[in-house]
């Protein structure tokens, strides 16, 4: 099954999506067709984790080794938004990267999961796209900052039940910025497995609606060359749509931060170094 969160007018609501219609889980009679909502991303997470240089294409394009452990960070939650919901420009860097990714949603309240029993904790799978601003993650050595801009925190469109989605380490993975193939992978090339991942997380405990996510693949912007880089780079009037099979696609135009829903100005901030 595909679950979503919705909004048809009244607030968000939880529903079903099924033949191209949205069935509202607290009222059953209440069907609307998928083109007539707005999907929200479908989870609110309390904790949003992501692994970095956790596919062999991508870590062969940074130039890096690949990590002994795996490299863990977090995205705060505040940076999550739905589909075909704004991503910001951010007014303070012009280094605007995007990572497709494979997200894991949690089921349960649970803590300390042993490896062969993380599959019982998955409520289902979904599509996230790890914005990046590549200036203010290195500046930091937990990537923080430059992960989790408001906005940068795409999910979607909805949650994947495991028994629909089949083998998760069995999908074809593609981001496109305007219609042009950024990326292109495929999930059994990821390092660390599914399982693996969860299981380390789980030392901080989980709750329902917690988000892991897998990794990015080969193509972003930030590893090309300079003359690259300037090219690929998002800029305000991109449409990012990063596509999973059996998952479906997760769509985000891009527009300057003062487009953003009145978002009151600030006082330009300079980071350390400048």
């Amino acid at each position: 099954m595909r679950f979503c969160r919705f909004d048809v007018g009244f607030g968000p609501r939880h529903g079903r999506v099924a033949d191209e219609y949205v069935i509202d889980l607290a009222n059953h009679d209440d069907q609307y067709p998928l083109e007539a909502v707005r999907l929200l991303a479908p989870v609110q997470p309390r904790k949003y984790l992501a692994i970095g240089l956790n596919y062999a294409d991508h870590i062969a394009e940074s130039g890096m080794d690949t990590p002994g452990y795996p490299v863990f960070f977090n995205k705060q939650v505040t940076c999550v938004v739905g589909p075909d919901d704004d991503v910001h420009m951010p007014r303070v860097s012009g280094l605007l990267d995007y990572e497709g990714e494979l997200a894991v949603v949690i089921a349960t309240r649970c803590r300390h999961v042993p490896v062969a029993h993380a599959h019982e904790v998955i409520a289902g799978y979904t599509i996230a796209n790890d914005v990046s601003v590549r200036d203010w993650q290195v500046r930091s050595p937990t990537m923080t900052m430059g992960k989790s801009f408001d906005t940068h925190g795409p999910l979607g469109p909805w949650v994947v039940t495991p028994d629909e989605l089949g083998d998760p380490h069995d999908l074809k993975m593609e981001l496109r910025v305007d219609g042009e193939v950024r990326q292109e992978s495929h999930s059994s090339r990821m390092s660390v497995t599914i399982p693996q991942i969860l299981s380390n997380f789980s030392a901080l405990g989980y709750s329902a609606g917690d988000v892991l996510s897998t990794g990015t693949v080969a193509g972003v912007a930030g590893f090309k060359s300079e003359e690259e880089r300037r090219l690929l780079y998002l800029k305000p009037g991109d449409v990012i749509e990063a596509e999973i099979e059996r998952i479906g696609v997760l769509r985000n135009p891009v527009v300057s931060w003062q487009e953003g829903h009145g978002t009151p100005p600030l006082p330009r901030v300079r980071p350390w170094g400048d």
